[in-house]
């Protein structure tokens, strides 16, 4: 009988690519987003006048620090921790060492799941878009004619949104997850393959 993850187990992702590398080049990506980021934040931190983001007023009606110094700071070492976990996956999916991919899968699963609960908060309070829509500045484009829309028609819309999200997120997860079983599995078979050779010339 076969197992769901041998049923779902493939050594090719899109375009036909080998899952390593969908995996160097998805790690890749990961890392030049989170490094364009980390730029930014450095240069508010250099710069905090320049950068720093004031709501006025007119908008919510109070004024609102939204980047001060200690949140720019934590923001700049989640970064750092990305990227690195980024260059983990890339370079354990180009030396073939299962371990390095294991960091990357788990933030995989755990991106993975806070876009379910957001999901999940929009069907149990379908409000919330209507409160989302009505914080958004003055300036925003087709505010008004969002707003005016059936509120049910906003949740489903967001809906299949985040639900296409969701769905490429989980190919990518399967995409990494291969990834490690294909480099997991050959380290095994180079060990087995080693030691029969051994017993042989013995």
């Amino acid at each position: 009988m076969i197992s769901p993850w041998d049923r779902w187990y493939s050594t090719s992702c899109c375009l036909c690519c080998h899952v390593r590398t969908g995996t160097i080049i998805l790690g890749i990506w990961y890392m030049l987003i989170n490094a364009v980021v980390l730029l930014i934040l450095l240069s508010a931190l250099n710069d905090p006048v320049q950068y720093r983001y004031h709501l006025t007023s007119s908008e919510l009606g109070t004024d609102i620090d939204v980047m001060d110094d200690a949140n720019i700071c934590i923001a700049t070492a989640i970064s750092l921790l990305m990227i690195l976990i980024c260059g983990m996956a890339t370079y354990g999916a180009y030396k073939q060492h299962a371990a390095w991919i294991i960091p990357f899968f788990c933030y995989q699963i755990f991106d993975f799941a806070l876009n379910t609960l957001v999901a999940i908060s929009v069907v149990v309070y379908p409000n919330t878009v209507q409160d989302y829509l009505q914080q958004l500045p003055g300036t925003f484009p087709y505010k008004e004619d969002i707003m005016s829309t059936n509120n049910m028609c906003l949740v489903f819309v967001v809906l299949l949104f985040i639900g296409c999200i969701l769905s490429f997120k989980a190919y990518l997860i399967g995409c990494v997850w291969n990834c490690y079983r294909y480099v997991s599995g050959r380290g095994t078979t180079e060990v087995l393959v080693y030691v029969t050779t051994n017993d042989t010339t013995r």
